[in-house]
């Protein structure tokens, strides 16, 4: 079956394309263009949306539940529910996050997570539209104590290429994004184990000073995780690991733009320093997204939310943030246009990953996962594998 939707433009999200068609066959897009250069193809069911906007589906590389699930704990069968929560703020793939627990619970939970991420590249769920699984964030345990966050000193540990072996096999090859803090001995050789193996090293949590930082982009690290929170703060004599940040080409990096973790003023200037190409949004999600205040879990740590603000013994501890609200928070916070958000939470965190061949972007060969949004960023309907209109 041929599909083609149309709305008043589309977000690529590098282009914007008036009147767009957009032809979608077997979950994938295998044709785009606008009305005014071609004709909508025969044999084609058209579905019209008016004076929308058509977007890539969200891509969240940093999120530990929601819906009232945790990721380490809930099981492979419980996910797909996470996974239509999450639909309904416009992800369509996202990375589940672990934090620092004991390694045999840790080692548990990647199994769990990867048994879910290849459930979902089988599955074949009709017209049920559900954000996916598409590989494993493991934050921590290799992070600082001192920049730790609610992360339990218990449960963190010495970085050796053996303990992240061990997580890659349980995980069975699906771990593709990795925080460190890099100043840790015998992070440097871990860094490069996990480059090699084409995972995301992303430095975070760190008290590290800017040439630290350095080597660990020298060694592989090309990713910096939630900008400014669980770092060394910056110092305009000493920048540390914030200033390698912020003026590091070589790295992207991500932010909560929740106006909480990151004063408004500072989220803008973060976006001015990394620019359309290389800032990502993340919402650093806890289970409570999308429930009532109270007591919820991350990991093994008991999360209090209220108001909107969640905390762990007086520290902030992961939110409850969404990604399609992260976006329109940019366009309030910065001069940045919708297209530019857009861009932030689509095909950023998919580049900053390896995934953006077929993630974050609306492209010939690319899976038919989108959103349409209205002028304000708000989502009015998400499609996953060409489902769900």
């Amino acid at each position: 079956m041929r599909t083609a939707f149309t709305a008043s433009r589309l977000y690529t999200p590098i282009e914007e394309i008036e009147n767009p068609l957009l032809v979608v066959e077997d979950e994938l897009i295998s044709e785009l263009f606008s009305r005014s250069t071609k004709e909508l193809p025969d044999n084609t069911s058209l579905i019209d949306f008016g004076q929308a906007v058509l977007a890539p589906g969200f891509v969240d590389i940093h999120m530990h539940g929601g819906a009232g699930l945790d990721v380490m704990r809930a099981s492979a069968s419980e996910l797909p529910r996470l996974g239509r929560f999450l639909a309904t703020h416009g992800v369509t793939g996202y990375f589940p996050t672990t934090v620092a627990a004991p390694l045999d619970a840790t080692c548990a939970a990647l199994g769990r997570l990867a048994d879910a991420i290849e459930a979902a590249d089988r599955a074949t769920d009709g017209d049920s539209v559900q954000a996916r699984p598409l590989g494993i964030h493991l934050e921590g345990p290799f992070l600082s104590h001192k920049r730790r966050g609610v992360h339990p000193p218990e449960n963190l540990v010495i970085p050796t290429v053996e303990i992240f072996d061990r997580f890659w096999q349980a995980a069975r090859g699906h771990v593709r994004m990795l925080t460190i803090a890099p100043e840790i001995p015998g992070a440097m050789e871990v860094i490069a184990a996990a480059a090699q193996r084409n995972v995301c090293v992303s430095i975070g949590h760190s008290d590290a000073e800017m040439p630290v930082a350095l080597d660990a982009v020298r060694a592989g690290a090309r990713h910096a995780t939630h900008t400014f929170n669980a770092m060394r703060p910056l110092d305009h004599r000493d920048p540390g690991i914030i200033g390698e940040v912020l003026t590091d080409s070589r790295l992207s990096a991500d932010i909560i733009a929740d106006g909480i973790h990151v004063a408004p003023a500072v989220v803008k200037l973060f976006l001015e320093a990394k620019g359309h190409d290389r800032a990502v949004l993340i919402t650093d999600a806890i289970s409570a997204t999308g429930m009532p205040d109270g007591r919820y879990e991350l990991g093994p740590i008991q999360v209090d939310v209220k108001d909107g603000r969640c905390t762990a013994n007086g520290s902030l501890a992961g939110s409850v943030l969404t990604m399609d609200r992260a976006v329109r928070n940019v366009t309030e916070f910065s001069n940045w246009s919708l297209r530019d958000a857009v861009r932030a939470a689509t095909l950023n965190p998919a580049q900053a990953v390896g995934f953006a061949r077929h993630h974050g972007v609306l492209a010939r060969g690319a899976f038919a996962d989108f959103n349409v949004l209205n002028s304000a960023g708000e989502v009015l309907k998400t499609v996953t594998r060409g489902r769900g209109f």
